[in-house]
């Protein structure tokens, strides 16, 4: 997401609803618009960040984000998020990239 105060921006509307509609074999996704982008939920946790320039970032953790960081992913600043790598966003390996998000985000 961006800071707060930030306008929201189409590129962040558009990559958000691209994210839902490929996420949509998993029950409880929604979205929320939130500080120029959107905070990406599942049953009410988050675990995914649109920024406001429309980049998409998933929930990490220590065990997780050698996988990104190996894939070519970016962290959101400080925070435990990494950006999905295209070759992840782009494949049927990224409902299981999700899914584990999601457990690491209820932990």
């Amino acid at each position: 997401m961006g800071q707060k105060g930030d306008k929201h921006t189409n590129e962040a509307q558009l990559s958000a609803e691209l994210i839902l509609e490929k996420l949509s074999s998993i029950n409880g996704i929604t979205s929320k618009k939130m500080f120029g982008g959107h905070g990406i939920f599942h049953e009410g946790k988050m675990f995914g960040i649109i920024d406001s320039k429309g980049k998409a970032f998933l929930r990490t953790n220590d065990d997780s984000k050698t996988a990104f960081i190996e894939k070519g992913a970016e962290q959101h600043s400080k925070m435990p998020y990494h950006s999905i790598p295209d070759s992840i966003l782009n494949s049927d390996n990224l409902i299981k990239w999700v899914e584990k998000s999601i457990r690491i985000s209820k932990q």
